[in-house]
């Protein structure tokens, strides 16, 4: 298939191209449009860039990191507030939960507040969903708790910021069997190549359903929560592939007017060393009752399994509900590292078909031979942008569908 995605251009971020899970964007003061970028692999906490024109686009700041030993993984946008996750490279080190910034002036982004989630068993927050201005759904360590296994540590966690210089807790949740003082016995593990832990990634909350989290849990596969009341979510309906698939489900995309639901599993070996990693659509008419029916189609994903570095899904545009994001219901993007960014027609879901992609050349320092594209976001204007989790920084694609 030849693609309908054309670079318009890729910017290397002032050679701190290492890029996280988190892209965000904001309509700023005097039309402009401002990308937020959270760094996985870079010593940088956050980096924003004008992408009023798309092709030129314009790092306008980019701040270090409070120390070496912690990366922010991701980061959400709303309003002139961003919160960004701080994840820690060994459990007890500070800072680790989740920074709050003024960022009306985005040249000069100012703290607010720290939500400390620091402790001994604590890494602190990989991943945040932040989108209403008022509420901080996370994957996060709690300090009051401590895992059976070090590797079930982040958990769903929401947080009160209506007064954002006073973050507040209000609700978690785990995957019971897996917290010291649980009932419930612990959950069968995957086989230790592929046991990455039964923890919180994704948590994804939308206007629509606002007493709905979809969550993704890695090992655990993915939750449907009852958040009707945010200090108490309860499990209304749980969806597992593995076994005897390989594990690490990592987003959750509700298409609301399709009774569907987008679900990924990430890649996290090398050389396809952990495939099938797929992106799946359930039916969700019932909501107590999901059922599989179909994958994306990967013809252009295989013949990359073996040619270095990571193959396999990641993560999909979200839908974000935000000012200037493009939403859709028939069309899903997703990243596939050395299979680049894709896009797929699911109107029909029981045979999507694959109707764009992207892969750039293998980026100048990057360790494996491969571009491995992690993220995207797409604007309300179409544009694409995806990001490359080693070294080549951001790429700014058109799009004809």
């Amino acid at each position: 298939m030849q693609s309908n995605m054309k670079l318009v251009s890729q910017h290397s971020l002032n050679g701190y191209g290492g890029m996280g899970e988190g892209m965000s964007l904001q309509l700023a003061r005097g039309g402009r449009r401002v990308l937020w970028l959270a760094h996985e692999s870079a010593p940088k906490n956050f980096t924003a860039v004008d992408v009023t024109d798309p092709r030129k686009p314009k790092v306008i700041v980019q701040t270090d990191l409070p120390h070496g030993r912690m990366r922010s993984n991701s980061l959400e946008v709303s309003g002139d507030i961003m919160a960004v996750a701080y994840q820690v490279s060994e459990w007890g080190l500070k800072p680790a939960g989740f920074e709050l910034f003024d960022v009306s002036e985005p040249e000069r982004p100012r703290s607010i507040a720290m939500f400390d989630a620091s402790g001994p068993y604590s890494r602190g927050c990989h991943a945040l969903w932040f989108v209403d201005g008022k509420t901080v759904h996370m994957a996060c360590a709690d300090p009051e708790l401590r895992p059976r296994d070090m590797k079930d540590d982040q958990i769903y966690r929401i947080v009160d910021v209506r007064n954002p210089a006073k973050p507040l807790a209000i609700g978690r949740w785990h995957l019971p069997g897996t917290m010291e003082g649980d009932e419930a016995p612990a959950p069968r593990r995957l086989a230790p190549k592929h046991d990455a832990g039964f923890r919180a990634h994704n948590t994804n909350v939308y206007p629509e359903r606002p007493d709905r989290c979809y969550l993704g849990y890695l090992d655990g596969g993915m939750m449907v929560l009852d958040i009707s009341d945010l200090s108490r979510p309860k499990l209304i309906s749980r969806w597992m592939n593995s076994p005897p698939y390989n594990g690490f489900t990592h987003t959750v995309l509700p298409l609301f007017s399709r009774g569907l639901l987008v679900v990924t599993d990430e890649s996290i070996q090398n050389d396809g060393a952990d495939w099938p990693k797929l992106v799946w659509l359930l039916d969700a008419r019932d909501e107590r009752n999901l059922v599989s029916i179909g994958t994306l189609p990967v013809s252009g994903v295989t013949p990359l399994l073996h040619k270095g570095g990571r193959c396999g899904a990641h993560n999909v545009h979200e839908n974000p509900p935000a000012p200037g994001a493009w939403r859709s219901e028939d069309v899903v993007l997703g990243t596939f590292f050395n299979a680049g960014v894709r896009a797929y027609d699911v109107r029909d879901p029981f045979a999507p078909r694959e109707i764009a992609y992207f892969i750039p050349p293998t980026p100048q320092g990057s360790p494996v031979p491969t571009a491995q594209i992690n993220d995207v976001f797409v604007d309300d204007r179409g544009i694409v942008f995806a990001v490359d989790r080693h070294a080549g920084g951001l790429y700014a694609l058109e799009m004809s569908l």
